[in-house]
């Protein structure tokens, strides 16, 4: 339950802070630790792990607030997965221990978080996965390869779920951990994208060990807590707060603007058309945030997530569409490991090129359909003749 902490008391608190703490003299490292000690980094998160117990309604006031300050953000675009998804299922499975050691340096970006989820064959199918994790003593083993593992080559730790137990069916024997990205028998290796770019990779473990202490949930509760991460990623990747033109609508808005000899009828009417949905969007991202707020994320995330890719293809294509031969032109095709993904301050064509990914990252489109027409909607759901037999015995 959230604590009475009221607008003005948060204020009260921020502008104390920000006059023992000068964001012009303060090291940015030791602005962030002490944001996060004071409990204004998550304010809705519960006191001594960066919190008040605030209303989460009240999270945008403290962030505009620092902003307007001049205050050094924690570079949220480098480590939006750890924010997005590792933070909120450490807060909600984790041991005392788990978060007193992992959320502070998460928040400050001291240490980078990757999510080591989807595998070669267990894509769409996550609960398929094929990683082993075997018992010894105090430490589990992990054999296996993850793939599409974003900032894995920057990352210091990874959340993770393995399959301990070939024996029963596939969501039943799974179980979730945190990964040490620096431990022996991790290998990461770059995947070069459409872009030229390599901000994917691929993660080898070969008898990679990670301490028991470092499992989230219970052995066999794997799939549960994976889908505290899930929830949480759909609406961090497509239910980010944005003021009206923010994001990719507001570049093709301003490619609009700055070349009227390009407009046509057409043209026209695309824009209008995808500025109406894009707005639709956003205040759509909105409702889904205040229901995180009075409670855990539902089904919405995914109508969010799934509207945020194919607006992002269809902004992309438009924008391309609008500028023409002028759209086809590249920075550099430079083969790069970059530790960010950011749209808007790119070109068209890495746009165009990046925004592919969108359907498929973060849950491809085609199982988001499936999750709004079953858990939405309340449509029959599709005939599943794999969930009661040991995994061991499905085809593969």
């Amino acid at each position: 339950m959230a604590s009475l902490i009221t607008e003005a008391d948060l204020r009260e608190r921020i502008a104390a802070f920000l006059a023992g703490h000068d964001p012009a003299g303060t090291d940015r490292l030791a602005f962030l630790r002490a944001r996060f000690d004071a409990g204004l980094a998550w304010v809705h998160f519960p006191e001594g792990l960066g919190g008040l117990g605030a209303g989460r309604a009240l999270q945008p006031v403290a962030d505009a607030a620092f902003a307007a300050a001049g205050a050094p953000d924690n570079r949220p675009g480098r480590i939006g997965i750890g924010l997005g998804m590792a933070a909120p299922t450490v807060l909600a499975h984790g041991t005392p221990a788990q978060r007193e050691r992992w959320l502070r340096p998460l928040w400050t970006g001291e240490e980078v978080w990757c999510q080591l989820f989807s595998e070669p064959g267990a894509g769409s199918d996550l609960a398929g996965l094929a990683t082993r994790a075997r018992r010894d003593g105090d430490d589990w083993v992990l054999d296996g390869q993850k793939v599409w593992t974003s900032m894995a080559h920057v990352a210091r730790w990874a959340i993770l779920i393995a399959r301990h137990d070939p024996d029963v069916p596939k969501h039943a024997g799974l179980t979730y951990f945190v990964l040490d990205m620096t431990a022996p028998g991790v290998e990461v290796r770059p995947l070069r994208q459409l872009t030229g770019e390599a901000e994917f990779n691929e993660v080898y473990l070969t008898g990679a060990r990670i301490p028991d202490a470092h499992r989230l949930g219970e052995v066999g509760a794997g799939w549960k807590v994976a889908q505290t991460t899930l929830m949480n990623e759909r609406v961090s990747i497509g239910g980010g707060a944005l003021p009206r033109e923010g994001g990719m609508i507001g570049v093709l808005a301003a490619a609009w603007r700055d070349n009227p000899s390009r407009r046509t009828p057409g043209l026209h009417d695309t824009v209008m058309r995808l500025w109406v949905r894009a707005e639709a969007a956003r205040i759509t991202g909105l409702r889904v945030r205040q229901q995180l707020a009075a409670g855990a994320p539902g089904p919405d995330g995914s109508a969010v997530k799934l509207s945020f890719a194919t607006l992002n293809q269809q902004i992309s294509a438009a924008e391309l569409d609008l500028l023409g031969d002028e759209g086809l032109r590249r920075d550099s095709w430079a083969m790069g490991r970059p530790e960010e993904v950011d749209f808007t301050s790119r070109d068209a064509g890495y746009r165009y090129l990046r925004a592919k990914g969108n359907s498929i990252e973060g849950g491809t489109s085609e199982v988001l359909r499936n999750i709004i027409a079953e858990r939405v909607l309340g449509l029959p759901a599709e005939p599943r003749v794999d969930t009661r037999v040991a995994w061991k015995d499905l085809p593969r």
